[in-house]
């Protein structure tokens, strides 16, 4: 009778001691298996932002664009692209603006209307704007015709007198084209060595910044023919000699 009822003392010590156990731990597992609604209000939240992230990317390219400069201010520049349409470009902080005549820093407040620019950047779609992140000023090239009145080969650089009288050197760069024209052949490719003084040649190139009277040849045609005199017409001879005393 003793251990019987030993026993049964012993039975509700486990019993106790298992609920004490069991309810709490029950309790923290189906808390944390069943979402509360602030989890499902983030999870929403972040497939939205997902979904408007993705629809973004969507409409937004690397898009460059070269145009003449009609409008422009602290923010803004308004262009006119070589296809006669109007072309809106956004800058901020983040812009970087050069061109190769500055001498020192260089911003959107250098650049005029007139000023023929390229920018690259950011093209969306949608607003048909440009969030520009490289501003560049282009130098329109220059079209040059002079004589050689000497040649340097160490610097690759001739003397030349244009058809204006000024004076002006044209400095041969790695990629400058050279060709010569005769009436027979046309054009066809020549070389530094080929030129002569006194020959006449068309200059193509851009303005070096800081060297006024020096041009930087992308392109150079040489014109060492002599153009041939007017023919003599008739009777012009004879009309010469009645003149001779």
């Amino acid at each position: 009778m003793m251990k019987k009822v030993l026993f049964l003392i012993i039975f509700a010590i486990c019993l106790l001691t298992i609920s004490l156990v069991e309810g709490p731990f029950t309790t923290k597992v189906n808390a944390a298996a069943t979402p509360s609604a602030s989890d499902d209000q983030i999870k929403d939240q972040l497939i939205e932002n997902i979904a408007s992230r993705v629809a973004e990317l969507k409409l937004v390219e690397k898009r460059g664009i070269v145009g003449i400069v009609s409008e422009v201010s602290n923010i803004h520049i308004t262009i006119t692209d070589v296809q006669n349409n109007t072309r809106f470009i956004d800058v901020d902080e983040l812009t970087k603006f050069s061109s190769p005549s500055a001498k020192g820093s260089f911003g959107i407040s250098d650049i005029t209307k007139g000023t023929t620019i390229g920018a690259l950047g950011l093209y969306n779609k949608e607003s048909r704007r440009l969030l520009a992140r490289f501003v560049n000023v282009i130098a329109p090239p220059k079209y040059i015709y002079a004589t050689v009145d000497s040649i340097d080969s160490k610097n690759l650089t001739l003397n030349t007198t244009t058809n204006d009288k000024k004076n002006l050197i044209i400095d041969i760069q790695t990629s400058t084209k050279i060709s010569l024209y005769t009436k027979d052949s046309g054009i066809t490719r020549s070389g530094f060595t080929k030129i002569k003084v006194n020959d006449e040649i068309v200059v193509i190139g851009f303005a070096l910044a800081g060297k006024e009277n020096m041009v930087a040849a992308s392109r150079i045609i040489i014109l060492n023919e002599t153009i041939p005199p007017a023919p003599i017409q008739s009777g012009s001879t004879e009309s010469a000699e009645k003149k001779m005393p």
